[in-house]
């Protein structure tokens, strides 16, 4: 229950936080909120269930509301708090400037931090290696260093020895190719804290930080990374931790990413007979007899991993019907592979879960010889760093064959499960699976073990109600969650008007590119300040194409010509300039973009945003409701498109003083039957339609 201590606490805070804040505004909505986390935290609606998940409308102020209904209560009942975003904007905005302010307005005493993963620090011995890289240490190159990026690496050491960086490639003060990085960035297999060189890694350094803070962000990969671990590995025990997952619109997509697994035939063999290479010269270099059956064990299961991947690749290479389409994609109906290669999957998934034991006893065995000083410091580093590689790769061989093999639940989705030809150096296969619903994942993982749960976002419904969302995350309306909808306080009525103007074409039809053209050309009459945005690529470029000769020297900036940071600043200096100003965007410009006040009043969308299941996760899962007798466009496209609808009209008001105008080129929301249901679920703008 929520004590009358914490509750006093918490409105001390707000009427603190609400002197501190120039032209504050008390609002329903906000108070409302932060007492229904509080009470559902608390365990005040269920004392088994403790998970909200609020949809808050543009202009409450939910980041304010989450912080205050969460911490208080966390510090009084010894809980920590994980607040988890998918963007970072919104982590640098509570790392800089959300947190420290509560901090300073509330009294409270608690630390909070950022939680990055791994591969965010660099792993000072694999640097080192690589500043020292010769022919035994060139299996760690992709290809062979030239001098310039030595040059580079030995920059980063000596800034990192003098002090002036801590490791991290978030404060490296000139940023570092990719491929340069991955190489000598930290990872799970090749990070020992008990070999001596490990001692100050910028990672063990970085974790012992964050077992002293009460608060933690991190981003929903890394929440992830930890859950798909049993939790408490990465970040504090579930039970003990309340999670806050702020634009929790994205956790279905990424629980599914996170869930699936790939890998290549022919190129899995050819890393499987490096490592055969990497167990003999280890049994030579250790003087332990421990080490003989272990190394000969894998070199068995190698040869073994070989000869199956073999088959398969001679399979699929019989099968070129199956390859014969633009994606050069076979993806097994329901889930289902053929009797042939179900056998090959099933041997696969057994060889290579040998694999990983046995490897795992090699590299316990060079572990203990490392301790022991058995091992000159340069082959140890070496030797960890390429054993580390090695079982990464195999522990993913054997995820993938152990979802291809997999028996599906029958009272749940099937797996998807396919397979891409490529064409390269040498040709091969790229083997895929990923789960189609990730709800039972989410249940066991995290709803069934964490302390409590708040899921927020400024769109969570879809078509008005929760259906949708909730049955994606695996939570229902009467389970003892509790579901909440907060009005934005914005004036939509007086401030914004919705305009569907006369067409001749729909989208499906020929013309509709001629004509957004030309409805595009008339609807910047005498605007300052427009955002276009558009379904795909192709009719973005074509239409700016078509208006780009007419538009009297207005610059177009466009999508892809340069950075979004880039077209945002050009954008917002023309318009402080006085200047009109035009953005033309894609699907991404649709969420996460800031433009208040006089930087956006006239916002074009071109068409519905309904998504065409082109993946063969999007296809499968489409495939499974028709199954069941369902109707994939009416259950996964609609909703889906009204969700990213009603997030491309909330680029228009972003403060409660802005105004403008919304306007949708797609008239199919007046001429079909699913078009009511889209519209009603827009915010309350006063509509003109023609």
């Amino acid at each position: 229950m929520l004590t009358d201590k914490v509750k006093t606490q918490v409105r001390d805070i707000y009427k603190q936080i609400a002197s501190a804040l120039p032209n504050f505004r008390s609002r329903r909505e906000q108070n409302y909120m932060v007492a229904e986390i509080s009470k559902t935290l608390a365990g005040d609606y269920d004392k088994h269930r403790k998970i909200i998940v609020v949809e808050a409308g543009t202009g409450i102020g939910k980041s304010l509301s989450y912080i205050l209904g969460s911490i208080p209560l966390a510090l009084a009942s010894k809980k920590k708090v994980c607040i988890a975003t998918a963007t970072v904007a919104l982590q640098e905005q509570l790392l800089h400037k959300d947190l420290p302010f509560f901090l300073q307005q509330s009294g409270l005493d608690f630390k909070f931090g950022l939680v990055k993963g791994r591969q965010r620090y660099v792993c000072l011995a694999k640097l080192d290696a690589m500043i020292g890289a010769d022919d035994s240490q060139l299996a760690m190159w992709q290809s062979k260093p030239d001098q310039s990026q030595i040059d580079k690496l030995k920059k980063l050491r000596d800034d990192f020895k003098a002090g002036s960086w801590n490791g991290e490639i978030d404060t490296l003060k000139q940023p570092i190719e990719d491929f340069l990085w991955q190489q000598i960035c930290c990872d799970k297999h090749s990070c020992h804290r008990q070999v001596a060189s490990h001692h100050h890694c910028p990672f063990h350094k970085a974790r012992e930080d964050v077992e002293t803070w009460d608060v933690l962000i991190a981003n929903h990969s890394l929440l992830f990374a930890d859950l798909e671990l049993g939790g408490g590995i990465i970040l504090p025990d579930p039970e003990d931790m309340f999670y806050v997952i702020d634009e929790a619109h994205h956790l279905p997509i990424v629980a599914r990413d996170f869930s699936s697994a790939q890998a290549t035939l022919r190129g899995a063999s050819d890393w499987i007979e490096k490592s055969t290479k990497t167990c003999s010269k280890l049994q030579s270099q250790l003087k332990t007899n421990l080490i003989i059956n272990p190394v000969q064990q894998m070199i068995d299961l190698n040869a073994e991993l070989v000869v199956l991947l073999d088959k398969v690749a001679h399979f699929c290479d019989t099968q070129n019907h199956a390859f014969n389409n633009p994606e050069g994609r076979w993806r097994f109906e329901h889930g289902k592979l053929p009797a042939t290669l179900m056998m090959l999957a099933e041997d696969l998934n057994q060889v290579s879960g040998k694999a990983v034991k046995q490897f795992s006893k090699i590299i316990s065995i060079l572990t203990e010889a490392i301790k022991d000083g058995e091992l000159a410091k340069h082959l140890a580093e070496a030797s960890l760093a390429e054993t580390g590689f090695i079982l990464q790769r195999l522990e993913n061989l054997n995820k993938l064959w152990r979802m291809l093999a997999k028996e599906d639940n029958s009272k749940s989705a099937p797996m998807a499960r396919w397979v891409e030809s490529m064409t390269g150096k040498q040709s091969d296969y790229l083997f895929s699976a990923s789960p189609i619903e990730v709800g039972y994942m989410l249940e066991s993982m995290l709803w069934q073990k964490a302390a409590g749960v708040v899921l927020c976002s400024a769109t969570l419904r879809a078509l008005n109600n929760f259906n949708h969302f909730a049955h994606q995350v695996g939570l229902s309306l009467n389970d003892g969650s509790r579901f909440v909808a907060l009005q934005s306080p914005f004036d939509y009525q007086n401030n914004a008007t919705l305009f569907i103007p006369e067409m001749d074409n729909e989208p499906t039809a020929e013309g509709y590119t001629e004509e957004l053209a030309s409805q595009i050309l008339a609807l910047l009459e005498g605007e300052m300040a427009t955002l276009v945005l558009f379904a795909s690529y192709w009719q973005m470029e074509k239409v700016a194409d078509l208006i780009e000769p007419k538009l009297k020297g207005l610059p177009m900036l466009v999508q892809g010509t340069m950075s979004r940071q880039k077209i945002l600043e050009q954008h917002k200096q023309r318009c402080d300039d006085g200047e009109p100003s035009l953005i033309f965007g894609t699907g991404s410009f649709s969420e996460g973009l800031d433009l208040p006040g006089d930087y956006l009043t006239n916002l074009i969308v071109t068409k519905l945003p309904f998504a065409v299941p082109t993946s063969p996760v999007e296809q499968a899962h489409a495939e499974y409701v028709k199954i069941k007798g369902g109707n994939p466009f009416l259950q996964l496209t609609i909703p889906d498109a009204s969700r990213k609808l009603i997030q491309s009209c909330g680029r228009l008001l972003r403060k409660e003083q802005d105004y403008g105008r919304v306007t949708i080129l797609d008239r199919r929301l007046v001429t079909k039957r699913y078009g009511k249901s889209l519209l009603d679920a827009l915010p309350p703008f006063r509509r003109v339609i023609e």
